[in-house]
């Protein structure tokens, strides 16, 4: 072989050694010199934990940049963790893993206070020069709605950042005036993109969602910096739990500005304040002894129809599950300064019990379930004659009634219509307990031998 083309076959193989070497430095320093999960896989590609790892790595380098303290609100993710989880992970594990944040999912969620949200074009930048993709989703602020001004400026509520397929949920909680976070519903608008994330596939966004606020720690996560919520568990049965249903403002605000306006007298605005005072105080009370209740009756009718109280009402109503029932109820009403004005049935069948405050009756109806339905009961003191309310089955949402986060039954219109019937959208000041409602019927009478035990009025 000539002496040139040795030279030549040389110097190819210089070069292009010299390639292969560069091209192992560059991986080395990219993905395996670096803390943390190794990201090439046996077979020398990319899997899609190791996509995930490095997606969440760089969106948490730009949040750190810019000083934007997200923590992780991811379902999957938190659910692979524990208080023993973390501390064993660092006595445990002592080689580079992806235990907690590689879920497997093209989705990694975060939630950031929106009050520490500073609108900053440059972290979108930021964004887009490390190749992410951004689909910003905006909403009215429903925090400047009200019966007079019935929208408000849009606010960014998601956003979605994108990154070799694997998506970034950013979810900005707002603080709301009952003193719990709020985040919004995702609604795409007609022109969105509906192929660029698997919106089914989201934790957050499907309906708007309310949350107490978490206490965050800082932890070390798959070699990342991460704020988790302290209680994990706790924040997780939120989630799963946050439903919250706005207040109809607009319909509210046509029944009082054009059909019927509200009562403005002295003593109705006496009443609306009395029962904002009750109704706190009840759900303090209940809440101390864990027990869920849900606006019911004639309070759940003004919260739906006029987002606010009933002021001819005369009285705050709340439901609760008959299962929920503790026996030291009483006394923790008692203690809160509420007096017992009557108890009616026992806990197996029809349990009623009413408290006074202020000249304010505050009714407590106990609901029992039966197959498709649920009902409460009724009982006539002077004659023992027994009453039965039946509903339809219902789930429970979170609402904002008098600056206070409630339950309210989620199907609120069936509620209600089954409560009042069709016509529930006119009031009707001269009521009947026992003949007015549309879903009452008749249950028979407490035997004499046994009122001293059952009808107690106090």
């Amino acid at each position: 072989m000539p002496r040139v083309n040795r030279t030549i076959v040389l110097s190819l193989l210089v070069i292009s050694s010299s390639v292969f070497l560069l091209f192992q430095l560059y991986y080395y320093r990219k993905y395996v010199g670096k803390a943390g999960p190794h990201i090439l896989s046996r077979t020398g590609h990319l899997t899609s934990s190791d996509v995930q790892w490095q997606t969440v790595k760089k969106f948490l380098a730009l949040a750190q940049r810019f000083r934007l303290p997200m923590f992780l609100a991811d379902t999957a993710a938190l659910g692979l963790l524990s208080q023993d989880a973390l501390r064993q992970r660092d006595r445990q594990v002592r080689e580079p893993h992806c235990s907690f944040l590689c879920t497997d999912r093209p989705i990694t969620s975060f939630a950031v206070y929106a009050n520490l949200w500073k609108y900053d074009p440059g972290f979108l930048l930021a964004a887009e020069q490390k190749g992410f993709e951004l689909l910003q989703l905006r909403g009215e602020d429903p925090r400047l709605a009200s019966l007079d001004t019935l929208s408000g400026e849009e606010i960014p509520l998601h956003f979605l950042l994108r990154l070799n397929g694997h998506v970034i949920q950013v979810v900005f909680l707002y603080e709301r005036s009952g003193n719990y976070l709020w985040h919004g519903a995702l609604r795409l608008r007609a022109h969105a993109d509906r192929s660029f994330a698997p919106f089914k596939m989201l934790d957050y966004g499907r309906h708007a969602g309310v949350y107490d606020r978490p206490q965050l720690v800082l932890t070390v996560l798959d070699g990342l910096d991460v704020q988790v919520p302290h209680n994990i568990s706790r924040f997780l049965s939120e989630q799963r739990h946050a439903r919250f249903l706005e207040c109809r403002y607009r319909d509210a605000h046509n029944f009082l500005q054009q059909l019927f306006p509200d009562d403005s007298s002295a003593a109705a605005v006496d009443f609306r304040r009395k029962a904002k005072s009750l109704l706190h105080v009840a759900a303090r009370t209940l809440a101390l002894l864990d027990i869920p209740f849900w606006l019911s009756s004639g309070t759940c009718l003004g919260w739906f129809r006029q987002c606010g109280i009933i002021s001819y009402s005369r009285d705050v109503d709340v439901g609760i599950f008959i299962r929920d029932f503790r026996w030291d109820i009483v006394a923790a009403f008692r203690n809160a300064g509420l007096s017992l004005k009557h108890k009616f049935g026992k806990v197996e069948d029809s349990l009623e019990l009413s408290f006074v405050s202020d000249d304010v009756k505050l009714d407590i109806f106990f609901f029992y379930e039966d197959g498709d339905i649920v009902w409460n009961g009724g009982t006539q003191a002077k004659s023992g004659k027994k009453f039965k309310y039946v509903f339809p089955r219902f789930s429970l949402c979170w609402a904002e009634l008098l600056e206070l986060k409630v339950r309210v039954p989620c199907e609120t219109l069936d509620y209600v219509t089954a409560n009042y019937g069709a016509s529930w959208s006119v009031p009707v000041k001269s009521w009947d307990w026992k003949s007015s409602p549309s879903n009452v019927q008749e249950n028979g009478a407490w035997p004499p031998a046994e009122w001293a035990g059952l009808i107690q009025v106090y």
